[in-house]
């Protein structure tokens, strides 16, 4: 475990001298239709757009393709992204890419279609480096084609992160990609594309941004920066989320749920996440189980087991977040903290079981998990395999 915090250490320091790149900000009601000009600012001819066929058919891609129009640019639309998007989907998508000539990529979506249109730009650029060759830690080695994004969720922070996030459907794991290259240029963060999406993915969406604010701020590499990203996240969501469940069409709420998963991609992309998104992946992975639903069933038996160790961090998160006052013992505070986040779960009328969870699957799922999180998670205190197990059978149907 000294081993593990000595590395831990090491990517601390590194992240506080190399500096992290960040996308421009578009925001507001409409700002979609503004991008074409930042794209033909960079003199691209031709783009592929990235999404999938759910919003392909919901036509909410219609202001973003007559903006493109409008400004001659070219652009041809692969929407074949699956929820958990396989390597296949990568592939498929640099073949399209290439096919149609193009010099640039949109992503239009959720972290699905942000994450493929990441490794499809790096695949373009790396072709004798396979997704899995590029898993793990900076092994993007040549930059992606210009990249933006516009994210229709607010959760997954893929619109400001280093981070790609693929599934490898032959072994039933998820590859975590990793590398500066993978920042896009710009990210649109409009609230009107929000406003149709169904409350359960607004809620899913919502406890993964809480989760990466969360996971960042009490591991052992938070920053000044980190730290005050995952504060104004967190506050953010614990007001705003539960609002924009119940009234989807609250352009506020909804554009200030689009900013706190911003901060929160900032503070993780930096702090790194922790067994949450470990056992998370690894439940996609197996199951297909959606990312975001399964970090809200995981988070608080996490955080319960995280409970000592993370007092004090806990209580000050609290605090940021509107539900204690610095007055009150960092036991309580800690305490009120993790129920505030059974209760919104429970408002929101999520599950507290995975359905697909097998028994006999429990000790591969440790296995794995604590492989991904062993040594890069910078975790408030270390699971070991039977811990992580014991944990896993608790959210057995």
């Amino acid at each position: 475990m000294k081993v593990y915090r000595a590395h831990q250490l090491m990517m601390r320091s590194l992240s506080k001298v190399i500096p992290f790149p960040r996308p421009k900000l578009l925001t507001g009601a409409g700002c979609v239709s503004e991008l074409a000009d930042h794209i033909k600012q960079k003199g691209l001819k031709r783009v592929l757009i990235v999404t999938d066929s759910v919003l392909m058919g919901l036509k909410l891609l219609d202001t973003l393709t007559a903006s493109f129009d409008k400004h001659n640019i070219k652009y041809t639309i692969f929407d074949e992204v699956q929820p958990n998007p396989t390597i296949k989907n990568v592939e498929d998508g640099r073949k399209v890419y290439l096919k149609n000539r193009c010099n640039g990529i949109v992503a239009f979506g959720g972290g699905s279609p942000m994450d493929c249109a990441k490794m499809i730009g790096a695949r373009v650029r790396n072709p004798y480096m396979s997704v899995q060759k590029m898993r793990g830690l900076f092994r993007v080695f040549i930059p992606i084609p210009p990249f933006y994004c516009v994210p229709t969720t607010a959760g997954t922070g893929s619109e400001t992160t280093i981070v790609a996030v693929i599934s490898n459907p032959e072994t039933h794991e998820k590859l975590v990609i990793t590398d500066f290259k993978l920042v896009p240029k710009v990210a649109v963060l409009d609230p009107e594309l929000m406003v149709g999406l169904p409350k359960h993915i607004t809620s899913t969406t919502g406890m993964d941004a809480l989760t990466h604010a969360i996971e960042a701020y009490i591991g052992h590499n938070g920053t000044k920066f980190t730290n005050g990203n995952a504060e104004e996240a967190t506050k953010l969501i614990f007001e705003n989320l539960e609002k924009v469940y119940h009234d989807g069409s609250d352009l506020e709420a909804r554009s200030n749920m689009a900013l706190a998963s911003f901060y929160a991609g900032l503070a993780f992309t930096k702090a790194y996440v922790g067994y949450v998104h470990a056992i998370a992946h690894n439940m996609g992975g197996l199951y297909g189980v959606p990312h975001g639903l399964a970090n809200a069933i995981i988070l608080p038996h996490v955080l319960e087991f995280s409970a000592e160790a993370a007092e004090s961090k806990l209580a000050s998160l609290a605090i940021a977040g509107g539900i204690g006052k610095s007055t009150e013992s960092e036991r309580e505070l800690s305490h009120r903290f993790i129920a505030k986040v059974k209760a919104m779960n429970e408002n929101m009328s999520m599950p507290t079981t995975i359905k697909e969870l097998k028994e006999s699957d429990i000790p591969l799922i440790a296995k794995r998990a604590l492989a991904e999180a062993h040594p890069d998670y910078p975790v408030p205190t270390f699971m070991c395999q039977s811990e992580c197990e014991d944990l896993i059978r608790k959210l057995l149907p």
